[in-house]
């Protein structure tokens, strides 16, 4: 932009001077017709009379005796010379200005070349001549990172030690290649950072590029597909280029599978442009000309997709998994998080690591800015830790809807569907804790029940199944044998259960009938990248008994929740009616409810909904529950 605006103000001034020079400033005086001058003439009044062809100018005399300026328009006429002479007018006479040879040539030529050189400036621009263009399609997009564009250190990266001691020796290597050579080693052409969405896959590669004392080069698998054949495959070889220029260097490539998937697949035989640019990249990685000196280190949350002729070694030598953080892990991250926020003394990041399982690393920046949000929209000097729990409450259940307007009766069935989810989960010995339980909306939710693990687990028993799904039958038998109902509130909670007892029977081998055995085959979508369909190659007979077995663990855990609730009918009601009251239960306040204690809290502590200023007419046909952080089909209201 800033080019071709001086473009133009540098052809707007040469057309203004080259106008100004070849046009100069005429001669202004009062204009007067053929006819007054003549009179003027004959009466003695002009005193000089400049005369230049069809032209006459000079100065005369007013009544007054002022000399005054005047110009006038003559017709052909052979006697005025003569007439002025005669009345004694100091006569000139003006040659017309003679435009030089080089300066009637530039007149002439000026606009074409004008033109031509405009013409040529915007197809330099088009063709890539500046950065990039509108005919540089062959060009590689990858952009270069320098010390003072990216700040980010292995200080800012936590969570993922093993990564990083990857990524190190690959750092390590560049700088002193000799330290790994020595024993006939090889430095690495490619590293693959796999894990799920969230983990810190960029921010890894930002840490490298900050860390690593050679050109880093970033680019996105995107970037390489483009509507015309040929241009990826381009981009590619143009991209080697530049590594090659500044070898030893690190080129990141972001989002790989959008360029690596398996090629073959889908209608047609796939996307010809695609696997071209894939082919030219297996080539530049491991083909007849060798790239020493140029890393290439990608990132991706599907290596299940991408075509193994990519990921063989020799092509991707490693494959550094960045997984999910632990408890240790998501605390050192909540450090860093933390060091641009003012904290309170109450807040402590061990306490919030442990209160949030399977939070990723942006899960956790994401808490961290809803706490700072929180505290600011209460013009607080310092984040608390209150912030942060009702940061945590929101992230994980979804944002509070105060205003919704709920009639008593669908509030009295949500809180008996919510106490009988929590009681159930209090009385199973391989659940894990309850934290709180609300019936304030949230979200797309009616109520909440959410339960969180005291340690990570990375694998699931028998028991502690079947337990989940006596809690998630909970909720319905809270609202049968109390209210003597069924609302649609419990549809999540049963499709969630089924699909917990069938991955029991036919995933993981936990049917006593069935025994270990895996009954269907997946089948991948290569380009949609998830599973859509189940290639049920198994018989209808064992189709049924699979339908039998599953009844029969959905009748066994109903059961058991059936009996704890009628059992304990007593505490289901203490704790509907405490629910009514606050409407949200943390967990020491759940075991007071459960041992008959009586509690009060405090006004800046309870939890009252206010109703809106101007409810609306009629109420939402649908709300959603949740149960253990997910949400469950809405009760209609």
């Amino acid at each position: 932009m800033g080019k071709n605006l001086l473009l133009w103000l540098v052809i707007g001034i040469t057309m203004m001077s080259l106008f100004n020079m070849f046009n100069p400033p005429v001669h202004k005086g009062e204009e007067m017709s053929y006819s007054a001058f003549t009179q003027k003439v004959d009466e003695g009044m002009v005193e000089t009379a400049s005369i230049s062809e069809h032209e006459v100018s000079g100065q005369y005399r007013n009544v007054g005796g002022e000399l005054r300026p005047y110009k006038v328009l003559v017709p052909d006429d052979p006697n005025l010379t003569q007439r002025l002479l005669d009345h004694k007018v100091e006569v000139n006479v003006k040659q017309p200005d003679e435009i030089p040879f080089f300066l009637s040539i530039l007149i002439s030529w000026f606009p074409m070349l004008l033109l031509i050189a405009v013409w040529v400036f915007f197809m330099r621009q088009m063709q890539g001549g500046g950065r990039g263009g509108a005919l540089s399609f062959g060009k590689s997009r990858a952009k270069m990172l320098t010390e003072d564009k990216n700040r980010a250190t292995f200080e800012d990266v936590a969570g993922c030690d093993e990564a990083k001691q990857e990524v190190t020796e690959v750092i390590e290597f560049l700088r002193d290649p000799s330290k790994f050579t020595r024993l006939g080693g090889k430095i690495p052409k490619g590293v693959l950072l796999v894990g799920p969405p969230g983990t810190g896959k960029t921010l890894l590669a930002r840490a490298i590029a900050g860390e690593a004392e050679v050109p880093f080069f970033t680019i996105s698998g995107s970037e390489f597909v483009e509507m015309f054949v040929g241009v990826g495959a381009s981009r590619v070889r143009d991209m080697f280029e530049q590594g090659k220029k500044h070898a030893p260097c690190i080129i990141f490539l972001d989002e790989i599978d959008a360029m690596g998937r398996h090629r073959g697949a889908g209608i047609g035989g796939g996307n010809d442009e695609r696997e071209q640019t894939l082919n030219q990249l297996l080539v530049e990685m491991d083909g007849f000309e060798a790239n020493e000196g140029v890393i290439l280190i990608s990132a991706t949350n599907r290596p299940d997709v991408l075509d193994p002729a990519l990921i063989r070694p020799g092509r991707f030598d490693r494959q550094v998994v960045v997984p999910r953080p632990d408890i240790k892990g998501r605390e050192q991250i909540l450090k860093i998080h933390m060091r641009k926020v003012p904290l309170a003394a109450d807040v402590d990041a061990s306490v919030l690591a442990r209160g949030t399982p399977g939070f990723t690393g942006a899960d956790l920046a994401n808490l961290v800015n809803e706490a700072a949000l929180n505290a600011a929209r209460y013009n607080k000097d310092k984040v608390m830790n209150a912030d942060f729990e009702t940061a945590k409450d929101k992230v994980m259940m979804g944002t509070e809807r105060r205003s919704m307007l709920i009639s008593d009766e669908q509030k009295e069935t949500t809180a008996y569907h919510e106490a009988g989810h929590t009681l159930v989960a209090k009385n199973m010995k391989h659940a894990d804790p309850v934290h709180k339980v609300s019936i304030i909306p949230r979200g797309q939710s009616l109520g909440i029940t959410m339960q969180l693990p005291e340690e990570d687990k990375y694998n699931h028993d028998r028991e502690f199944l079947d337990d989940q799904i006596a809690i998630l039958m909970g909720g319905r038998l809270g609202e049968e044998l109390v209210l003597k109902q069924m609302t649609t509130g419990s549809s999540n909670d049963f499709e969630r259960a089924t699909q917990l007892a069938r991955n029991m029977v036919t995933l993981w081998g936990m049917s006593d009938e069935l025994g270990p055995m895996v009954y269907g085959e997946r089948e991948a979508e290569i380009f949609l990248g998830r599973e859509i369909t189940r290639h049920q190659n198994i018989s209808e007979e064992i189709a049924q008994k699979i339908d039998v077995e599953v009844r029969k663990l959905i009748d066994k855990n109903y059961a058991r929740s059936k009996k704890i609730l009628t059992k304990k009918i007593d505490k289901l009601h203490l704790l509907a009616k405490a629910l009514i009251e606050f409407e949200t239960l943390d967990a020491d306040e759940i075991d007071q409810v459960l041992a008959g204690k009586k509690f009060t809290r405090s006004s800046a502590k309870k939890k009252t909904r206010k109703p809106p200023e101007e409810p609306s007419a009629t109420a939402p046909d649908t709300g959603k529950g949740a149960n253990t952080g997910d949400k469950e089909a809405g009760q209609e209201v």
